[in-house]
């Protein structure tokens, strides 16, 4: 018998179909703790330690629509490296934005400090700046005790404090090379932090370091325009990348945990709360941003 030809918009339906004209999304940049992750920094588990596969669905939805997934984290680079890896990512940020590591290569982001003799961490630590903010802020903060262990650049520090008024404590010491970076509020409770209700986590770095900045560096070598990106985090630090991406998904946890994130929000015009939380919120922000573009 004879074949009968398919119209042609059969044909055209039947072809694998385009992406979306507004400069569709392209990459998903966020962060792992308190964000894609939940109840013990667990990927299947929501904030309350439910089963949830929301967080690996939003990661599967960037993978249909070719969206690449970047790490942005303050963790040390062996876990990050450990997470991209099991997730199948081919870039990540660590250290808050210390380094950027595309396909194996590595970019350290710290300006005039960089490994040598000392390891970045080991320069903080010979200028006296962690144990001066521990003496100046003594019960208020201390070394976030054991992820503080084994790092190459940051100090990592818990307790309840304001960046500006460290940042401001070093530079009247003449360390205003280093930065202190609010990481965002954390679970872990320390019987020593008498009085702090909520402990966020700090990272001490070197000022030009910044998540915002390593994220804009990764678009640069994608090749990535501002309005082709997202970033979702649930930090102060993390709502920096608003500067360098299209929107900036604060989860909802966040706010709930530091009501004072209110203000960050009322002064970027790009910055969207989810509904929901961590692992579900991610999803949020990606099936709305795909939903959206099209």
């Amino acid at each position: 018998a004879a074949r009968v030809a398919r119209p042609r918009a059969l044909r055209r339906r039947a072809a694998r179909p385009r992406r979306s004209l507004i400069s569709m999304l392209r990459c998903l940049y966020v962060d792992l703790d308190g964000t894609l992750l939940g109840k013990g920094a667990s990927l299947l588990h929501d904030d309350a330690g439910e089963f949830t596969m929301l967080g690996v669905r939003a990661l599967e939805a960037c993978h249909r629509a070719e969206v690449e997934v970047v790490i942005f984290s303050g963790r040390r680079r062996a876990q990050v490296f450990e997470d991209a890896r099991l997730l199948g990512l081919r870039a990540f940020i660590f250290e808050a934005g210390a380094a950027l590591e595309i396909d194996g290569e590595r970019e350290w982001l710290t300006d005039g400090m960089v490994p040598g003799e000392l390891t970045i961490h080991e320069q903080i630590t010979a200028s006296g700046a962690p144990a001066l903010l521990l003496d100046r802020f003594a019960g208020r903060l201390e070394y976030h005790d054991p992820w503080h262990r084994d790092r190459e650049v940051s100090h990592l520090f818990r307790g309840g404090v304001s960046s500006e008024e460290a940042d401001a404590v070093l530079v009247e010491e003449g360390l205003g090379h280093l930065r202190l970076v609010d990481n965002g509020a954390i679970h872990r409770r320390s019987e020593t932090l008498v009085g702090v209700e909520q402990a966020h986590a700090f990272h001490l770095v070197p000022k030009g370091a910044s998540k915002s900045r390593a994220v804009a560096r990764h678009m640069q070598n994608r090749g990535y325009g501002r309005d082709e990106v997202i970033a979702a985090g649930d930090s102060r630090e993390d709502m920096g990348a608003a500067s360098a991406v299209g929107t900036f998904w604060l989860m909802r946890n966040a706010l709930e945990k530091d009501p004072t994130l209110t203000e960050a929000i009322a002064a970027a015009q790009n910055v969207r709360v989810t509904e929901a939380r961590n692992g579900a919120g991610v999803y949020e922000a990606v099936v709305t941003t795909l939903a959206e573009g099209r």
